[in-house]
């Protein structure tokens, strides 16, 4: 038993040496590495692991940071009704948003990739300059108004299929899915603009060589040889779909108001945007925070497994 633990510690040696010995090797690769190593670790895991901190204290801002445990996970879980409706509109808007702006994104990707090139590069610029104008989900504000002036319910009325304006904005009924329209608009972002470049980076050959081997039409070629060569594509655009699905707040806050009726469009970020630029709770904030966090993560392993296996 002694001498079986012995050899395992003395292979852990080995390995440490080697791994060391390797790192002192490419030092000068490291020194490259450095300037992007210390900028991703000052803002986003420094961040990451100060908010995991806060989220076990009671943080005011004013008041030094006053260790409390678990006690705003518990609160945050069975307390705050509002944070569970935010829990439910933000898994709805994900569950909904989040595949089919991923399908429709590489959709219209690989439809815009048979263009001819300067039709291609046109394509292109209309499809994401949504997802990059700023504050553009105002026109839907235009278009869902509440009154006879809004161009939904003007053309509503004109037709005589209401007898009174819907309030679309107002009425818990609506709101939701106005908002899924309107990131949907908005969802051919930086993952679209992946998928445009990863279908241009397939080689050609692969198409032909496909050809000879039985592939007969254009389905085929697409789950046999494109997918497969965009796997890195495919899971950076998954990364990117996820994370804007569950970061929605802009959007529910300009078109439904803050608050919204009913809660109707409460989101995770809302939420937390709510007690930490509001209400100034820095504590329970982290916490919501870093449940958002975890979620995420959870949900993108479980993507990137799926799409490990697209191909094999």
């Amino acid at each position: 038993m002694q001498s079986t633990f012995g050899k395992y510690l003395n292979l852990k040696k080995q390995r440490a040496a080697y791994s060391w010995a390797r790192a002192k090797r490419m030092k000068v690769c490291y020194l490259f590495l450095a300037p992007y190593a210390i900028l991703f670790t000052a803002f986003v895991i420094l961040p990451i692991v100060t908010s995991i901190y806060y989220s076990f204290t009671y943080y005011n801002i004013l008041e030094p940071p006053k260790f409390i445990g678990f006690q705003n996970y518990v609160n945050l879980i069975l307390q705050d009704e509002v944070f569970l409706t935010a829990v439910r509109n933000t898994f709805v808007i994900a569950v909904i948003t989040g595949p089919i702006g991923y399908i429709l994104s590489f959709l219209f990707a690989w439809f815009i990739n048979e263009l001819p090139r300067w039709i291609r590069t046109i394509a292109v610029v209309v499809f994401y300059a949504p997802s990059i104008a700023s504050n553009a989900y105002y026109i839907f504000s235009i278009i869902f108004r509440g009154d006879a002036y809004g161009y939904l319910n003007s053309f509503l009325l004109q037709f005589g299929l209401v007898d009174s304006p819907l309030l679309f904005l107002l009425d818990p009924k609506y709101i939701l899915p106005v908002i899924i329209i309107v990131i949907l608009w908005m969802s051919m972002g930086t993952g679209f603009l992946s998928f445009v470049a990863g279908l241009q980076g397939v080689d050609r050959s692969m198409y032909e060589a496909g050809y000879v081997d039985g592939i007969r039409n254009r389905w085929q070629e697409l789950y046999h040889i494109t997918l497969p060569s965009m796997k890195p594509m495919l899971l950076f655009g998954a990364v990117m779909s996820i994370t804007s699905s569950f970061n929605v707040c802009d959007v529910p806050r300009a078109l439904a108001g803050y608050p919204s009726t009913d809660y109707a469009a409460r989101t995770i970020v809302t939420h937390l945007f709510d007690y930490g630029f509001s209400r100034f709770e820095m504590g329970y904030a982290s916490a919501i925070a870093t449940v958002l966090f975890v979620v995420m993560i959870v949900c993108n392993k479980v993507i990137q497994s799926a799409l490990r296996k697209v191909g094999t």
